[in-house]
């Protein structure tokens, strides 16, 4: 970990900062570096059980920091090195991830904010698909993201136009889940990812397991894996304490475990 980005875990949240707020937090090789690390510690980390991704200033992520991958080498290179680990590393987490949109999520930077489980976003952040405005593609998963998120349709209009959506379009598109004033979004997700971190969190991730692979598979396969899946949470300790505390008729306890 380094000043680009900054990890800081409390009562169960984790909430790693994008920190390059004089650049907009374009993602350079460091702070993509930093950024992946981040994500697997709080991975890694048994007292951690809910992730916030935020950037720091007025904006959440330019996107790749273009001139800075083209003079550090093969810029596909760096896509498949550094931002394709950082994607999975971000999807595959396996605790729930709340991505705060705080200002401009451009290019890589919407990418990295749809690959998060629940995308809040503040009244004045907007979302833009750059790529072939420099003649480019879309990369770093926007082309996954966008066609199972807002439909084929807008997909295909977001990323060959490439014009800038406000946040309430991007709430109607289903690209965010909610959007707050700007000077609530951080206290909102917070007090989200405090819910999160006190429910059963073995089950998030399994049930994100199951949601990841779902466009991708058959019925008869995605109703077996729900049925393997399900065999763990049944005996995770958080289901047994929630049927005991039904019983009981007391609120429950979970501890993520």
């Amino acid at each position: 970990m380094n000043d680009l980005v900054t990890y800081h875990a409390d009562a169960g949240v984790c909430t790693v900062t994008l920190n390059r707020p004089d650049v907009l937090n374009a993602l350079n090789r460091p702070l993509v570096t930093a950024l992946r690390d981040a994500f697997e510690r709080a991975s890694e980390d048994r007292a951690v059980r809910a992730v916030v991704v935020t950037g720091a200033g007025r904006g959440f992520c330019a996107g790749a920091d273009v001139r800075a991958l083209n003079e550090g080498g093969d810029p596909v290179a760096a896509l498949r090195d550094f931002f394709h680990p950082l994607v999975l590393a971000l999807r595959n987490m396996p605790k729930p991830v709340i991505v705060a949109v705080n200002g401009a999520a451009a290019g890589a930077g919407m990418s990295l904010a749809l690959a998060g489980d629940i995308v809040l976003a503040a009244q004045s952040a907007t979302f833009l698909q750059a790529f072939t405005k420099i003649g480019l593609i879309p990369d770093a998963g926007s082309t996954y993201f966008l066609p199972r998120q807002a439909g084929e349709m807008r997909a295909r209009a977001l990323a060959i136009l490439g014009e800038k959506i406000d946040a309430s379009e991007a709430e109607r598109m289903g690209l965010v889940w909610k959007v707050f004033d700007d000077d609530a979004l951080a206290a909102e997700s917070m007090k989200l990812a405090r819910h999160l971190a006190s429910m059963p969190t073995t089950a998030y991730a399994l049930t994100k397991a199951a949601l990841n692979v779902s466009l991708d598979q058959d019925l008869a396969h995605q109703l077996e894996l729900e049925a393997s899946l399900q065999a763990r949470a049944y005996r995770t300790d958080d289901a047994r304490e929630a049927l005991s505390a039904f019983a009981q008729r007391r609120t429950p306890s979970f501890k993520g475990s």
